[in-house]
């Protein structure tokens, strides 16, 4: 009989990985009860093995984009017992209620805006820039940031309203480029601290407040990159709440990461250590939320540019690595190297999508000429 420790040793094989081989994107074992673990713990124990320095690898992002291409993931004799416990919570509580919202708030946006700062554009975009015809990631942000103004089609004097606004890089673009008034909403005390600062003089507003709690009237509606923290079963009252304030000749623009099945909870370390009761929605989950409200004018994917997005942060992360873990320590610093990593290779491996929606009410009869 083969030993667990031959079993991943053949498996990792099978997608070009060798266990202390010599290729940049092979894993380096350092501790021999690394297999054992992960059989026991599943995706957690292998994050938390990584983080703990039980094994290394150099070319991190091209080891997982193995895994995921592969799907090894799902072929390894492991139990996820911590999948399992997330599956059924999130079968019998709303892991994303009001009370629970603020959860990925304190865990990941609000550790410290410096960290932020270190790793992204001069705009602080967390989200996918728009690469066609970008050469760095300063460009691929503001063509993100002027592509999405021009699906939204705004005009000087409008209302936007926007759902999760980071650090208000969206707000102070619109403002400034397109003469719009911006409410702009978060739950993240850090990242409206910050916000207020990036958009004084502007005519925008960012309020600390629940997406729920919106009930006002606005020409547009922007949400970008929050969707993902909203959860299964409140789908449909995120678009119910975009549809009550939203004008009867208005446009309602989602940016999401996408998935290809109908998930109800994510994965287990990514859980517990980056993005807490997240879920990635699937188009089948988000066709269904907005029937009888919205009419789908476009859907937009360019997932693919997700990649060098992530592969961006990284490299400023990585240069920065230095005072990160002065900030903060080597396990965090790990821990974030494969966040990173690990994300970029599920959109290089077309495991996940970055999508573009608009929608528009039934009232609107004028339709909706596509953009890109």
């Amino acid at each position: 009989m083969r030993s667990l420790e031959q079993i991943f040793r053949d498996a990792f094989a099978g997608i070009d990985v060798t266990v202390n081989g010599d290729q940049p994107w092979d894993i380096q074992v350092h501790n021999s009860r690394f297999y054992e673990r992960v059989v026991a713990g599943g995706s957690l124990a292998f994050g938390e093995s990584y983080m703990e320095g039980w094994w290394d690898c150099e070319a991190l992002d091209q080891f997982f984009f193995r895994v995921f291409h592969h799907r090894l993931h799902k072929k390894l004799p492991v139990f996820n017992y911590n999948f399992l416990l997330l599956a059924l919570a999130a079968k019998f509580k709303n892991l994303q209620s009001k009370s629970r919202a603020k959860q990925v708030a304190f865990k990941h946006y609000d550790i410290g805006n410096e960290l932020f700062e270190k790793m992204l554009d001069s705009r602080m975009m967390y989200s996918c820039g728009y690469w066609e015809k970008a050469n760095n990631l300063e460009e691929a942000q503001e063509a993100k940031l002027d592509l999405i103004c021009r699906k939204l089609k705004l005009e000087k004097g409008m209302k936007v309203l926007e759902i999760g606004c980071g650090w208000g890089g969206f707000a102070k673009y619109a403002a400034e480029n397109y003469g719009v008034s911006v409410i702009a909403i978060t739950i993240s005390e850090q990242q409206a601290i910050l916000a207020r600062k990036v958009n004084e003089g502007l005519p925008v507003e960012i309020r600390l407040q629940d997406y729920r709690d919106v009930n006002e009237k606005f020409d547009r509606v922007v949400s970008i990159a929050m969707l993902e923290a909203v959860g299964y079963r409140n789908y449909r009252e995120y678009m119910e709440v975009a549809s009550r304030c939203l004008t009867d000749d208005g446009l309602f623009l989602i940016h999401t990461i996408g998935g290809g099945h109908d998930a109800k909870t994510t994965d287990p370390w990514i859980d517990k250590y980056i993005f807490p009761n997240g879920v990635i929605p699937s188009a089948s989950q988000l066709s269904k939320s907005w029937q009888g409200l919205f009419v789908l004018e476009d859907w937009h994917n360019f997932g693919p540019y997700y990649d060098p997005t992530l592969m961006a942060w990284l490299k400023k992360f990585e240069l920065s690595g230095g005072s990160i873990k002065a900030d903060y320590d080597e396990t965090f610093y790990r821990m974030w190297r494969y966040y990173l990593c690990a994300s970029a290779a599920t959109f290089r491996a077309r495991y996940n999508q970055l999508w573009h929606i608009v929608l528009t009410k039934r009232q609107n009869l004028g339709g909706y000429q596509s953009v890109r």
